[in-house]
């Protein structure tokens, strides 16, 4: 054990120095947040190293006020489709997602700016006192009563491309309820733009003893009675949380 951790404080060591080449700075952030961007580039200091500077940009650029407020995502918070619900039995904040509840968006760079909009506030929503850097959400997408004017393959391939390259490791589970028959090549298609790291951490639930594992898991507590538990849906918008310091 304690070797493994000499070998990641000198892989640590070794992205700060490539990060420092490629003319950017980690100083701002604690090694918790670097090593996330080793993980998700296996331990490999380049290529994390590139991965984070290229974060850094993005993020400049895409979020230059450091957070996405309300007022810039009115439009797709209006229909109450996503819920934060504090923190499951793992420790991790609770996510879910109502796609009845979601239609494909005519504005895709707005959508964009919900979906960072929404980790922010995910991943935020576990910080107790002060943020570490690894926190990491438990999601769960609800397909009950999906129709086909509801489906948007476009939108998620985009989350799903915004978590792996800007939010590494911030993603604990993801558990998919009630799929549909026809929503299942679709889920083929989106799935080809997932990385391993990302698809296993995603979890079908399509029946009895599948269900019964899913609520073992995450905890009655957090889990709405929709979904097995004893807590009450609480929307995005509802739900106060820290700034994310990115």
């Amino acid at each position: 054990m304690a070797n493994q951790q000499q070998q990641q404080q000198i892989k640590l060591t070794q992205m700060k120095e490539c990060v420092h080449m490629l003319d950017s700075s980690s100083e701002k952030y604690g090694d918790p947040t670097l090593e996330r961007f080793l993980i998700a580039r296996s331990m490999d200091p380049n290529k994390a190293a590139k991965m984070f500077v290229s974060w850094r940009k993005w993020r400049n650029s895409f979020v230059p006020l450091e957070f996405i407020p309300d007022s810039e995502v009115l439009q797709q918070l209006e229909p109450r489709k996503i819920f934060l619900q504090g923190l499951c039995k793992s420790g991790h904040p609770l996510m879910i997602l109502d796609a009845s509840k979601h239609y494909p968006a005519k504005d895709h760079h707005q959508f964009k700016k919900f979906v960072v909009h929404l980790l922010d506030k995910g991943i935020a929503s576990g910080i107790r006192g002060t943020e570490i850097g690894n926190e990491k959400m438990v999601v769960i997408l609800d397909l009950q009563k999906l129709s086909y004017k509801n489906v948007d393959a476009r939108g998620l391939i985009s989350g799903f491309q915004f978590l792996q390259a800007y939010y590494p490791e911030r993603l604990a589970r993801l558990y998919i309820l009630n799929m549909p028959w026809f929503f299942v090549s679709v889920w083929k298609m989106v799935s080809h733009f997932l990385e391993k790291a990302t698809l296993n951490k995603i979890v079908m639930v399509n029946n009895e003893e599948q269900r019964k594992q899913f609520v073992a898991e995450v905890g009655k507590e957090a889990l709405p009675e929709e979904f097995g538990g004893n807590a009450r849906l609480v929307a995005l918008q509802d739900v106060e949380a820290p700034r994310l310091e990115c």
